[in-house]
């Protein structure tokens, strides 16, 4: 039997459901010349947010995959806020370019106020980065965790900031947990959805050891789900996932401002300042799924991410 199977509870369903309507909570501090870095923001949530945070005076680091993009990005943000944005291009599907960037990243001068780990893929079709491992796993979890790894000295000799990770509601789709023996799915059957919330259920174990880490220090890491919102995730995916994608999922998707709304609220209000290790539905926060708070998981997958990226 399913080890987590008895520690679910309907009413966290129930809450799901019905934070799913509710509207974020509105911060409208300035933030004049902090630096937020944000991952993936030439399009959807990354630049909606790259653009909030931009409207409040910040500066912007992005992190990209395309260079034209991540220059017209900074040219917009330049001519329509006065924002001063620079970027790094990087490929989260290759280990080195995951550690290229979080070595700069590390030995930037100035402190670093926010930073959102929002680049992601969904993928129905198995598929294999050349560092040979899967590729949702790699380019949704495994660089997230590199790139923590090597900042988290920063953030604690800053004695402040905040790590978001723009997470989601489908780690509860992964019920069974993390098979850390199979995480190239060859022993298990593959679903675009089943490798989705799999790493998105990596990130939040991994959320529960950077917690432990910076307990004390000034520094926070949390998670929020987006909402329902329509983005180019899935892009790459075959006709019949972007016929369903477009019939079903964008038919009833929000404005995609409530997600740069949170992120924005999630890195600026001080209502939580204090507040790190949580799980967020836009700003309301929830229980997480069971699988989500194994600690003894989160050890495994700390040592099992250590030795994947390279990190020894």
């Amino acid at each position: 039997m399913n080890k987590y199977f008895k520690q679910y509870k309907w009413s966290n369903i129930f809450k799901m459901l019905h934070n799913q309507k509710l509207d974020p909570e509105i911060c409208t501090d300035d933030f004049k010349n902090r630096l937020v870095v944000i991952t993936g923001a030439t399009s959807g949530i990354g630049y909606d947010a790259a653009k909030k945070y931009a409207s409040h005076g910040a500066d912007i680091l992005c992190i990209n995959r395309n260079e034209e993009k991540s220059k017209k990005l900074c040219e917009m943000l330049k001519s329509h806020y006065g924002a001063i944005c620079s970027y790094m291009i990087a490929d989260f599907s290759r280990l080195d370019d995951s550690h290229r960037v979080g070595k700069k990243l590390a030995a930037l001068e100035r402190d670093i106020d926010v930073f959102i780990h929002n680049a992601g893929v969904h993928l129905t079709k198995k598929t294999y980065t050349e560092d040979h491992l899967e590729q949702v796993f790699q380019t949704n979890y495994l660089s997230t965790f590199i790139i923590n790894y090597y900042i988290k000295e920063k953030f604690i000799k800053q004695k402040r900031g905040r790590i978001i990770f723009v997470n989601s509601e489908a780690h509860r789709f992964a019920v069974w947990g993390l098979h850390l023996d199979d995480l190239g799915y060859d022993k298990h059957s593959y679903s675009g959805l089943k490798s989705y919330g799999a790493a998105k259920l990596a990130q939040l174990l991994s959320m529960i050891k950077f917690d432990e880490y910076f307990s004390g220090t000034g520094v926070t890491i949390n998670a929020m789900h987006p909402g329902n919102v329509k983005t180019n995730s899935g892009k790459s995916n075959g006709k019949l996932y972007k016929l369903f994608k477009k019939a079903i999922i964008d038919v009833n998707a929000r404005s995609i401002d409530n997600s740069s709304e949170s992120l924005y609220f999630l890195g600026v209000s001080k209502k939580v300042e204090n507040i790190s290790g949580r799980f967020f539905n836009l700003t309301t926060e929830e229980e997480p799924a069971p699988p989500a708070l194994d600690r003894a998981e989160a050890e495994k997958l700390w040592l099992l991410s250590l030795e994947l990226g390279g990190l020894r």
